[in-house]
């Protein structure tokens, strides 16, 4: 099979990607058995705990998700708005709402913290 990935042509390579050598899978450091990618060993009790941060965003998603992708009311008068000539520019509350952006931001956790690798797993 002949593919073009990135300006290299495979069709003229002569072996298999792997050359049909075995492939040892990475050993699990607490059980010594080969880390499976998917699915429960069997007799492993592994638990997943969702953080306070994680249960937000996950509302947060299904907020967003129930909005509407284009508030149509919005458009048609802001539209009407420009047509006319009656639409002007607040400077003054749009450089406010950036601040308050910037405020908000600085106050949500940037994951750096030492436990985002264990809550990665």
């Amino acid at each position: 099979m002949a593919s073009k990935i990135g300006g290299y042509d495979n069709s003229t390579a002569t072996g298999a990607i792997g050359g049909g050598r075995a492939v040892q899978r990475p050993q699990d450091a607490a059980s010594g058995g080969a880390q499976s990618s998917g699915g429960s060993t069997g007799s492993s009790s592994e638990s997943v705990q969702i953080t306070g941060v994680a249960r937000q965003l996950s509302s947060l998603e299904q907020a967003i998700r129930d909005l509407p992708a284009v508030n149509d009311a919005k458009v048609a008068q802001l539209s009407n708005a420009i047509e006319q000539g009656s639409y002007s520019v607040n400077s003054q509350h749009i450089a406010d709402r950036l601040i308050q952006t910037e405020r908000e931001l600085s106050r949500v956790p940037d994951g750096s913290d030492t436990d985002s690798d264990a809550d990665a797993e």
